[in-house]
This record gives structure tokens, sequence and C-alpha cells, in this order.
């Protein structure tokens, strides 16, 4: 066993000590959640690489595996770059991309990567023996239970939204081409699989990061055995390839825009953009076209009324506001009761917009009373049906003493 094995296993053993029962230690779940909290920020990060300590990572993720470090490193715009300079380092022929409207991004990569080849893969090496080894070792040092209580509060809280715009980044590089080209999506997508994914790795170095820090009650203790290294170049860079020739590596993200439920969303112009022009326009997690996002500033109910892809009308509606749509549209109310008034819209090729109006009962400081537009199931029949579903009780339990 190394000294940074050893040094690992009594640091996991540490943390372990420090929780009782199945239960972590208040402190111990405190670290972890601060070391999501980071990994956090650090995945959604935008601006320039730190090109000097991701470089000096990847060196140590190489030494780390026992391999020589590779002969080059190359630095590549966006994640789309990089799967293209992986492809073409590997003499895969991409000739309807070159022919596409993916053109430039090729000529840009060909300029990059110049008459490189890749040579085979090493990502096994450097990312998942060691992901692995750590992870077997914490479940041993913690017991399964406090393991999955760890990755609750750090991997847990980070998956679902990480895995998300990753999807999200491969299908789009996948969608480069025409759809009847599979076997160019196939070398796509498997590229984009090939790829260690940087800072979008915090799910999983967020738990040893919370775990390293609560044994040793600092930040800078050492990290399992190979994951250091890892997370360097998480903190530092975007997407990477590790070969036995060469590494190439990508900037992060000059933008990057969530909603409340951290998924991809911006109204007027790329959710998601990197150097070299390659980006991703979205709605409230939706894929949209770049035309599509751009036209919405000027969105009418008649454009929204013919619009024939359900899920653009729905983009629609929602930038344009479903209550400024029933009144611009005419809409009657169809009953009424002592909780608000019930509104349905019929919608071609659709489910319709069923909303109940309420009141504020609190006034204003004015004195006015504010109203409020409640979207509820198109099945709603009723405005207590509706405001109910809202809180989630039958619509005879509703009783309210008061509406805020």
């Amino acid at each position: 066993m190394t000294a940074s094995a050893t040094s690992t296993s009594s640091a996991q053993s540490a943390a372990a000590r420090s929780a009782t029962g199945a239960q972590l230690s208040f402190d111990m779940a405190a670290a972890l959640v601060a070391a999501s909290d980071r990994w956090s920020d650090a995945c959604f990060a935008t601006g320039p690489a730190e090109r000097e300590a991701a470089e000096a990572g990847i060196l140590g993720c190489y030494a780390a595996a026992g391999l020589p470090g590779p002969g080059r490193i190359i630095w590549m715009p966006s994640p789309a770059h990089g799967t293209i300079a992986a492809l073409l380092g590997s003499q895969q022929s991409l000739v309807s991309l070159e022919n596409g409207d993916a053109s430039h991004l090729v000529a840009e990569t060909r300029e990059l990567l110049g008459d490189a080849t890749v040579g085979k893969s090493v990502r096994s090496s450097l990312r998942d023996k060691p992901w692995e080894a750590a992870r077997a070792a914490a479940v041993s040092a913690l017991g399964p239970q406090r393991w999955a209580h760890a990755w609750s509060l750090t991997g847990g809280r980070l998956w679902q939204p990480v895995s998300n715009l990753v999807s999200q980044i491969r299908r789009a590089i996948g969608e480069l081409v025409p759809e009847e080209d599979e076997t160019t999506r196939r070398l796509l997508r498997e590229a984009t699989l090939d790829a260690v994914l940087g800072h979008q790795e915090a799910a999983w170095l967020a738990v040893f990061d919370g775990l390293t820090s609560a044994a040793a009650d600092t930040h800078s203790t050492t990290w399992p055995d190979g994951l250091a290294s890892l997370a360097t170049v998480a903190r530092s860079a975007g997407w990477w390839w590790p070969f036995d020739n060469l590494a190439i590596v990508c900037e992060r993200p000059t933008e990057l825009h969530r909603d409340e439920l951290s998924r991809l969303h911006r109204g007027d112009g790329p959710a998601l953009a990197y150097p070299g022009g390659f980006g991703l326009h979205a709605w409230s997690g939706m894929p949209v076209p770049k035309d599509f996002i751009t036209t919405l500033v000027n969105v009418t109910p008649e454009r929204i009324r013919h619009e024939d892809n359900a899920e653009l009308r729905r983009v629609m509606l929602e930038h344009y506001g479903f209550d400024r749509y029933l009144a611009d549209t005419g809409a009657k109310p169809v009953q009424r009761d002592e909780t608000g008034v019930l509104w349905r819209v019929h919608m071609d090729g659709d489910e319709p917009i069923v909303m109940v109006e309420v009141i504020n009962s609190t006034p204003e400081p004015d004195g006015t009373s504010r109203r409020y537009w409640l979207r509820v199931p198109p099945g709603t029949t009723t405005a207590r049906e509706g405001v109910a579903w809202t809180f989630g009780v039958d619509p005879d339990d509703y009783t309210p003493l008061k509406q805020t």
C-alpha cells in the first residue's frame, strides 16, 4: 500500500468514527453539504480555463495511473471541438460534418489539432479505476448506510442538474449532422462518452471532497489516491480526452443561464455558450431552435395558436404569460366559487390551458388586492379543486382560514 493510500484509509476511517450508528455526525454532514456547494459553483462556472493548473492536473492524472505523460496537451474551444478533435485524431472520416452547417467547427478543430494523432484512450486508467477504488474504500470505511447518506448530501444533490446538462451537450453534439447520417452520429456520441467531463464531474468529486474535509477539518487534506489530480482539472477546465499520445482539453462556457430548477433557460440568446460558436438554446430545460428564441420577443396570440409543435407552443405561452394570453384572447370563465375563478382555453392538438384566478386576501400597502393566476391540471372542473390541488389536498379537505 502506498503512503497516499495509507493516508486516505486513515482519513476515511477517522471520518467514519466521527459518525454514530447509521447516521453521519452533524459536523460531517455539514462538511459534505459545504463540499456540494463548492462543487456546484465549480460545475456551473463560466470564463476562461485556468490552463496552467489544468495541465498540471492532467500530468498528475497520468502519473497517478503509472503512465507516461501525453506528448502534447491541445486546447479546444468547446466540447464540440473536442469531440471532433478526438475523432479526427483517430483518423475517422467526418465528411458529412465538414460539408454541413458545422463545417466551421471542423475547420477550427483541424487548425488547432494539426497532424496530431491521438493513439489509444486511457480514460479508464485515469478516471474510472480511481473512482471505483475510492468508492469501494469509502463504502468499506463508512458502511453502506452512511455512504448512502454521504452521497445524498453531495452527489445526490448535484446528480440530476449535472447529468441533464451533460446529456443536453451530448445530444447537441450528435445533432451537428443530419439525422439520416447514423454512422457519424454514432461516432460523435461514442466520442462524447470517452470524455472526462472536467468541471461537470462535480457530483462524485463532491462526496470525496466532503469526506476528506470532515476527516481532518481542513480542505487541504489528502484526497483518495488518484482523485486529487482529477479534482484539480475539474476545478480548472471543461471536458477533456486523455490518450496515450496526447490530451485534448476544452475551455469552460462563456455563458450559462439556468432557471430556479437549475435547468438551462434563456429567452433572449443561448442558454449555454462556448468560445468558437458552439452553444445550446433552451427554455425551462427544453432545447429549442436558435431562430425560435430570437423571435420570442415578438410572439403574439395568433402565432401561439398556429404553432404546430405543442412543446414550442408551451414555451411561447410561458414567455407570453398565461394570464396575458387569457386576457388577450377573450377567454371566458367557466366556473367560480369562494376560492376563485376557473378559466379554460382550448388549444388545437394540445391539452387545454386551465387556470384559477385568485385574489390575495391580504391587501397591498396601497390597499389594493393583488390577483394571481394558478395553472392547474387540464381535467380540473372547479376553482376549489384547482386551488386544493396546488396545496396537495383533496377539495373536500380544503378549508383555508385565510388565503395569502
